[in-house]
């Protein structure tokens, strides 16, 4: 998505160890704009599928789901990092290892919010080795969901995780798919 891959390289910034900020409109501040036409890529990529929910975590994926979610006029349910005095104890809940954060969360989705009859879209932020991924896959299995497909603003594309998901015959769709980068020069190339 051309418009994405601009802003990527207008104001994104590549730092050390893998590391591609983008806090300044997607995860920190947030263009709405932008969000907007992410959806409605993801709209008309999508067409077709029984979409009835859309899934992402907390919390960078929140923004863009809701936006997407708007667009599919669905609800969005994003899955929790910890255990609130909101939830009961009726939850789905998995192990993600977190790349950005370099630790690991307990995932947790109320029972009342993914259940059999919800045909799934997850959207998020970035995807990089797919441990969020595949912690959500995990709690839509749990759940006896279907799965209809990913939209991710952002993939490392040299890292393992979109090969991993479309090897598991998932459609993914990510709008940007970073080939390259460099901390050095701020290179960034798409592929």
């Amino acid at each position: 998505m051309k418009i994405l891959e601009d802003r990527i390289r207008k104001d994104g910034r590549v730092r050390a160890g893998n590391v591609l900020k983008v806090d300044s409109f997607i995860n920190h501040q947030m263009d709405i704009g932008l969000f907007e036409e992410m959806a409605k890529e993801w709209k008309r990529r999508f067409d077709g599928k029984p979409i009835n929910k859309i899934l992402t975590i907390e919390a960078s994926g929140i923004g863009i789901a809701a936006i997407a979610a708007k667009e599919f006029g669905v609800p969005v349910v994003f899955a929790k990092k910890s255990m609130s005095v909101n939830l009961d104890g009726n939850n789905y809940v998995t192990h993600i290892q977190s790349f950005t954060h370099n630790r690991t969360y307990e995932v947790i989705v109320s029972k009342k919010y993914l259940g059999p009859d919800d045909h799934v879209l997850i959207i998020d932020d970035f995807l990089a080795n797919g441990c969020a991924l595949m912690g959500l896959l995990e709690l839509i299995e749990a759940a006896g969901a279907s799965v209809e497909g990913i939209g991710i603003a952002i993939e490392k594309g040299w890292q393992s995780g979109g090969k991993m998901i479309r090897e598991k015959g998932i459609q993914l769709e990510s709008l940007a798919i970073v080939k390259t980068m460099d901390a050095e020069t701020g290179e960034i190339t798409f592929g």
